[in-house]
């Protein structure tokens, strides 16, 4: 340790914290540096260089010593105020927080969304450019971010589960390589205070504290949810104080930590201190963070100075946490005001290089694109097409749009002409076009070698000893087949467990394979949801059972805004292969038996959508799925778990391809198209013709 190290020591009674000068000055200067990256982010937006910005000053010491306790193998699940905890753990760079700012669509650029996503909403890439799941043990990993309020935490409950899983179960010892070692991973979690009064943050820390998972939840509390003060939204004004219930007695339960967001060493101390609990014990932990403040107020929508008091300002000028940082390296004699003046300005500079590099990488490709496009309405002449090209030329900002729109108008004008100019133009408005659809509306659904489309089609094989049953005792026997098949598979649900399901589809099956792999819940189906998307990021093939078609409505947001976008906002750079296994289609009505499929059909794009005509199909399109990469929701039509249907011998391994009409009954008059339970309805008019 240096002599700066060993005075900062000593400035820290008691301590056995790894803080050695340098680190300090290092974690200062990162704070510095995204604080700069913020405030230059809000001007790129208001100079219109982006559409809108959303930053993390004021939480940039919280998130330096978060980063501090996150150890390789851990996961994140959080929103967009992490962009210091992001570069302290090496999962972003400043450079890139630029590049997603402005939407470049280049993953060597912006690696987490190739601009699909707005500023702030961090990634990692945990597959391979085939679709495989690289070593997650060995990297620092951060789930997809999305916009909706407390929309990751359900994702969040299920990125801890699957340590609790990979810990607990003993099956899953010869498959955890590469993805977990021995459940030591814990998954991080970040929410505003205001987002905390949202249904799916509350289901999440009570399963989190049922379940025993370890989850490591942050709540920034700058005391606002944009304008509205946290009296307006939350029972005492202090969301740790709500939570005392949750803090474990003789019962398992929550650890509460409250540390004030401007205090350094005591934020590092609490945090390793806690979190060291959480991945040892798999105790759940939250850190409520207060004193924070938002510089900036909420985004570039707004000023905050329309709604904080005077008195409030002032608070948050004082309790600015990197204004008290540098006070107190000051004060600890770690540097003297001309040395930290010196890295300041020297970090500035590079915060602003870092930006003007992005720009340049973002729009030089476009230049040429537009470069290209006048050149050929140069070469076409006319009054129009020279008045399109003089405009894009003399643009210092140019998007893709802007190059499609100038390309088509001026397609437009040369309407009924013959020429090899407007040929020329043809070609390139249909050749951009496909690579502007490649560029941002590629991976919607898997297109790897483990595509359930690309699953061979295996036909269901009878004999003369095929058995005649229940159609549930179908799918029971296929659902065994695959239990022993692949240790991975395990099913979370509300009575799947010792029930069996309430239509005895698993019946006997949790005593035969284990409480972990067919697992009973609460009545939560944002998180049962949660809970499967989280373990397949991390490499398990978890069935999320929803009791009842109407039900899937409580967990339809996160179905649509997460995991039917994952694959899609990260260009392929993360995947959650998770079966929905819901029952419904019965025609009769709207509860216990709806069949909202319009909504489902067109929220879940991304998502495969089966509704199997009979429990033999159905489960052959389980096993389709199951050896597949792509999320799907099966809907088991209700009507069918007492109807007869012969056993195929082959149970578990045939297979039914998606999407392959299959012809049940050939005629000459007339061609009906159905699924599901009108299947039998059609099939029962034509006998009746």
């Amino acid at each position: 340790m240096t002599a700066e190290g060993d005075r900062l020591a000593k400035t820290l009674p008691n301590s056995k914290l790894p803080l050695t000068a340098e680190a300090v000055i290092a974690d200062y200067r990162l704070a510095y540096s995204s604080r700069r990256a913020s405030v230059i982010g809000r001007a790129e937006v208001l100079r219109g260089n982006a559409t809108f910005g959303i930053f993390g000053d004021g939480k940039e010491v919280a998130n330096l010593a978060m980063a501090r306790a996150f150890r390789p193998g851990d996961w994140r699940a959080g929103y967009y105020r992490d962009q210091t905890f992001m570069w302290a753990t090496r999962m972003s760079s400043v450079r890139e927080f630029f590049a997603q700012l402005y939407g470049d669509p280049n993953l060597d650029a912006e690696p987490a969304s190739g601009g699909r996503q707005m500023g702030n909403h961090f990634s990692t890439r945990f597959l391979d450019e085939s679709g495989q799941f690289r070593r997650s043990v060995d990297m620092a990993n951060s789930s997809s971010d999305v916009s909706n309020v407390a929309g990751w935490m359900p994702r969040l409950l299920g990125l801890a589960y699957a340590s609790k899983l990979y810990r607990d179960n003993p099956q899953l010892e010869d498959v955890q390589d590469g993805f977990s070692k021995r459940g030591n991973e814990v998954a991080f979690g970040t929410i505003g205070d205001a987002s905390t009064s949202e249904g799916q943050f509350w289901e999440a820390v009570n399963a989190a504290g049922v379940l025993q998972v370890p989850m490591a939840l942050s709540v920034w509390d700058d005391g606002y949810g944009i304008s509205v003060p946290i009296s307006a939204e939350t029972t005492k004004s202090s969301i740790s104080e709500v939570l005392r219930g949750f803090i474990p007695d003789d019962r398992p339960g929550v650890d509460i930590h409250v540390l004030r967001g401007w205090d350094y060493t005591a934020l590092v101390e609490g945090y390793l201190r806690g979190v060291e609990k959480v991945r040892s014990g798999h105790k759940p932990a939250i850190f409520h963070i207060v004193e924070l403040t938002q510089p900036q107020g909420h985004s570039t929508s707004g000023s905050h100075e329309r709604y904080k008091s005077k008195d409030r300002l002032r608070f948050e000028k004082e309790f600015d946490c990197i204004t008290r940082m540098r006070e107190w390296i000051i004060e600890q004699g770690i540097a003297g005001p001309s040395q930290v003046e010196g890295w300041e300005a020297a970090d500035k500079e590079a915060v602003e290089a870092a930006r003007d590099l992005a720009w340049e990488a973002y729009q030089h490709p476009i230049r040429e694109d537009r470069d290209r496009l006048v050149a050929i309405l140069r070469r076409a002449g006319g009054h129009e097409a020279e008045a399109i090209a003089a405009g894009l030329a003399e643009s210092t900002k140019v998007t893709r749009s802007m190059v499609m729109a100038g390309a088509r108008r001026a397609l437009a004008s040369m309407r009924g002409s013959d020429s090899a100019a407007r040929s020329e133009l043809l070609g390139f408005v249909e050749a951009y076009g496909r690579e502007n659809s490649e560029r941002y509306n590629s991976h919607v659904y898997s297109n790897s070698p483990e595509s359930p489309l690309k699953v061979p089609a295996t036909p269901a094989a009878y004999s003369d000893t095929s058995p005649t049953l229940d159609g549930r005792m179908v799918l029971l026997r296929n659902f065994d087949a695959n239990f022993a098949r692949d240790p991975r598979i395990f099913v979370v649900g509300e009575d799947v467990g010792r029930l069996g399901d309430v239509n005895l589809v698993f019946e006997g099956l949790q005593a035969k394979y284990g409480e972990l792999r067919l697992t009973d819940t609460g009545i939560r189906e944002a998180t049962i949801l949660g809970q499967a998307t989280g373990c397949a990021m991390r490499g398990l093939k978890p069935i999320c059972d929803i009791q009842y078609l109407d039900y899937l409505m409580y967990a339809l947001e996160n179905a649509s805004d997460d995991l039917a976008t994952i694959h899609w906002r990260t260009v392929g750079g993360q995947k959650a292969p998770v079966i929905i296994r819901t029952k419904g289609h019965r025609l009769v009505g709207i509860w216990h038996s709806g069949s909202p499929m319009a909504v489902v059909l067109h929220a879940l794009r991304g998502i495969y959508v089966a509704v199997p005509r009979n429990m033999t199909q159905a489960a052959g399109m389980y096993n389709t799925l199951l050896r597949g990469d792509n999320p799907a929701v099966v809907v088991e039509v209700l009507n069918g778990y007492r109807l007869k249907e012969r056993v195929p011998d082959n149970i578990g391994e045939f297979t039914v391809p998606l999407g392959v009409p299959e012809v049940l009954r050939e005629g000459t008059d007339v061609t009906v198209v159905t699924y599901g339970a009108c299947c039998a309805i059609a099939l029962d008019a034509a006998r009746r013709r």
